[in-house]
Order: C-alpha cells, then structure tokens, then sequence
C-alpha cells in the first residue's frame, strides 16, 4: 500500500500546472531532437543543463526525463521516413521501417512505432514503480566494499560495451577518472592536479564537461568531417493499422517490453542489444518471414521499437537506487541531481521521496503526452527535418556557449568547454566512445571515498573486498564482463 500511496503523492506533485508544464516542453523537445539526426537526448540534456541553476529540483527533472524518452519517440520518425536513426536504438527500427515506407506503409510504421513505444513505457513504468524501492531497501545493506566492487562494475561494462574496443572503452574511463581526481581531495583536503590554476580548484564542472563532450563537439565535428549528404525522404500516408497488423503487432510489443526491460536495469544497459534481440526473435516466430528484409515486416518494427522504450524507462532503476547510470543520458542526469547536492542511491527513496515519486508519475503522464504528440502530429515533426543544419548547428553552439558562461560567468569556462569539445570531436574521429568520460568523471571521486573507507574498515588490507560475500561475487562478475568476450572470440578464431 506504501507504494501506491506514494505513487498518489507523485501524481499529486507532477500533476500541478507549472510541472505537467515542464512535462510538456521536454516531450515536446525530445520528440523534436529525437527527428532530427545525430543530436540525441544526451547531447540536448548536456546542453540545457545550466537550466538547474534557475528551476527547482522536480520541475527539471522531470522536463529532462520528458526529452530523455521523447527523444526514443521521435527516434523513429526519421528511421522510419528517412533510412536515418536520430538515436541508436532507432538503428533496428530503421531495418523494416524504411521498407514500409518505400511501400506506401509509412502511415503503419510510425503507428506500430508509436503505440509500442506507449505500451512498453507504460509497462516498464508499471514495474519501475513496483521495483526500484525493492532495490532500495536491499541496497541501504550494501558497504563501501560492495559500493566500491559495484562501481567498478559500473566501469568495466559501460566502457567495454559503449566502445567499438574494450581498450578504447577503458582509455575513455581513464580521462573521465584523471578529471574527476582535480580539485581539492575529500579526506586530506589538499589541492590536487590543479596545475597552479585557481580555477580548476573546486574541480571540474560536470555540466561543462557534458556540454563540452557532447553538444560542442558534435556541433564541431558535423562542421569539420561530415559532407554534404542527400537525403530522399518518402512520403507520408495515413496513421492508421489495419486489424491484422494491429493483431501481428502486439504479442510484439509484450514480448519485446519483456526483453527491453532487463537490459536496462544492468550496468551493461544501452537498447542496442535489446532492440537487436528483439528484432531476431520477431524474425524467427514471424509467419511472414518473407517480408523482412524486402517489402518490411510491422513486427519487425514494432518489437525493436517496444524494447528501446522499456529499456530506457528501466535505467531509471539502477540510476535511482544505485546512482549508477547505465547510458550517455543517465550519465548526464546524474550530474543534473548532484548540481541539487542530491545523491541518488538508497537512500534517495527516504531523502527526496517527493523528487523521487513526482518522477516515476511524470512517466506515466508523458506517456501519454507522447502519444498524443506523436500520431496526430507527425506531419509538423517530418517538417523539422527541412531546417538547414548549419543553422541547426550554430543554434547548439550559442546555447551551449551562452548556458556554460552563464553558471560563473567565466571567460576561462568558455576556453575549458572549447577544448573539451576539440577533445570530443577527436574521440569521436577515432572512435573512443564519450560516456565513459563522463561516468568516470562522476563515479570516480565517489569510487575513491568508497574504496578509502573500505580499507579503513579492513584496517588497510586489500582482503576486505574479498572476506565480504557480496564484494566478492561483484569481483567474479567484473572479471567475467572483462575476460569472457575475449574467450569467446579466441574460441571462434579456433
């Protein structure tokens, strides 16, 4: 009953005007950065964090959860009617879709798309709202050992999974780590890595960096590598689903809410591999196998399109009880809640239960928000894609500039952002993935205190984490994410 009288007060908060406002504007917004490719919710999050200084807790949070699953809406849109994903779990979607659309079933494309992205959201909500405290509660019992052991974790498979290489992966951890390390040290209170420069005393900005790493850059790096491509768009029918796709579409969206889901309560998450999943189990129970691939399959539309959704709403999960983000976008909003001086993790749920509950409601009710945004309007989304990315572009480039000079209103912030984003676009040219930076950058000093307290519980012997059970099999685990992929790769070379 204590959960549903929370979810009541949620409600209650989420749903007064100037919040389900808030809602609005940042369904609104992900819908349009999730059509317009190659900006993605991390990036658009990145961009409008400075907006924390001046908007009170829950009202952000929930305008950044609204583009944070708007934006996997809009997502599809441009897979769909273009052959071009505006997120990477729109990748799967764009397979079949764009054979629809070829065929004259753009109109039942976006419709499957849409309303799968409904349910699997409402679903996972459903279950987010029965779960997350669950977890809480278990993880209040966790030490520093296990604390230390699941951030660990947290590394290893955000840098090995995110990364085209493991050792790309694990180097883009290590820029994150040595930027999280600057500043003044928590225990001895001594500056460090500072370089003399006053500035970088109180450490580095994580809204700086993420603005840096994934709005400048990708201004940068649109401008300096890529060309001019031309792109066909095809044209638009109806929104509507006959009743035989309506009946070949939802034991797809139930089956892929399922797969979605787990994938995105694990440090590992991410919705490529569920969408990825998704799609080959539609193809090997469709009975219209002879659709895939050549006039497109609805199924293989609508499962990809229902994991991607129930994916992402389940990161809240590990974000929320663990502090833990599991995606680009996770990563960022975690440095939205410690703008606050909030710590997401256990005691999250007892500390800020109001911030918490207002959250989880506002997804039920951008759910539906989303739903109305993206089938009666679909026509005004696709006319987005006909603004000029140059203007599109210099637009991201004033908004970062003028949001990051506006928290100190410091001329040395705006060089420091310039230079992450020089460092940005050369990850992005040689393939380093950018999340790991930021999760390294936020999880590292916390990693840090963790581990100090540990061994100051085991009077300084590295044994603790393994006389601990739970530290131990958190170890096992990060030897196995580490270790396994390369046996397996070692026994197909065999």
């Amino acid at each position: 009953m204590d959960i549903w009288n929370n979810l009541l007060q949620g409600f209650l908060t989420a749903g007064t005007p100037i919040n389900l406002l808030w809602a609005l504007v940042g369904c609104t917004l992900g819908t349009a950065v999730g059509v317009l490719p190659g900006i993605g919710p991390a990036t658009a999050v990145a961009m409008l964090l400075p907006i924390t200084l001046k908007v009170e807790p829950t009202a952000s949070m929930i305008f950044f959860a609204g583009i944070y699953y708007g934006a996997m809406y809009g997502g599809s849109t441009t897979s769909i009617l273009l052959n071009t994903p505006g997120e990477a779990g729109s990748m799967v979607t764009a397979l079949e879709g764009n054979k629809m659309a070829k065929n004259g079933r753009a109109g039942a494309a976006l419709a499957t798309a849409a309303i799968g992205s409904f349910v699997a959201g409402t679903i996972a909500t459903v279950l987010v709202t029965l779960f997350a405290p669950i977890v809480a509660t278990y993880a209040i019992r966790l030490g520093p050992p296990e604390y230390f052991m699941l951030m660990v974790l947290a590394f290893c498979t955000v840098s090995a999974v995110l990364g085209q290489s493991t050792l790309r992966g694990l180097t883009a951890l290590g820029i994150g780590l040595g930027m999280g390390l600057i500043g003044i040290d928590q225990i001895s209170g001594q500056a460090r890595y500072t370089g003399g420069v006053p500035e970088f005393m109180d450490g580095m900005e994580v809204v700086l960096v993420a603005v840096g790493l994934f709005a400048v850059a990708e201004a940068l790096y649109a401008v300096l590598f890529q060309g001019r491509v031309v792109e066909t768009q095809n044209k638009l029918t109806s929104v509507h689903m006959t009743k035989l796709e309506w009946r070949r579409s939802w034991p797809a969206w139930l089956r892929a809410t399922f797969i979605g889901f787990p994938f995105g309560t694990i440090p590992a998450g991410g919705s490529e591999i569920p969408t990825f999943l998704s799609y080959a189990t539609e193809k090997k129970l469709s009975k219209h196998k002879e659709e895939f691939g050549t006039t497109g399959a609805i199924e293989g539309v609508a499962g990809p399109e229902a994991a991607n959704n129930a994916a992402i709403t389940a990161t809240l999960i590990p974000l929320l009880t663990l502090g833990i983000p599991t995606s680009n976008t996770t990563a960022i909003l975690l440095g939205a809640f410690q703008n606050y001086g909030i710590q997401p993790g256990p005691q999250l749920f007892d500390t800020n239960a109001t911030l918490v509950w207002a959250l989880i409601a506002s997804l039920y009710i951008g759910n539906v928000m989303l739903l109305i945004l993206n089938l009666p309007l679909v026509g005004l989304w696709v006319k987005l894609l006909k603004i000029p990315k140059s203007y599109l572009y210099a637009g991201i480039l004033i908004f970062a500039t003028v949001g990051v000079y506006g928290m100190r209103q410091s001329a040395f912030d705006l060089f420091l952002m310039y230079a992450i984003g020089l460092l940005g676009v050369v990850m992005r040219r040689f393939s380093f993935p950018t999340a790991p930076v930021v999760v390294g950058m936020i999880l590292g000093p916390l990693a840090e205190a963790q581990m100090r307290n540990a061994l100051s519980i085991g009077e300084g012997k590295w044994s603790v984490f393994l006389e601990r059970p739970m530290s131990a099999t958190l170890i096992v685990v990060v030897l196995a994410v580490l270790i396994l992929p390369r046996l397996m790769k070692l026994r197909k070379r065999g």
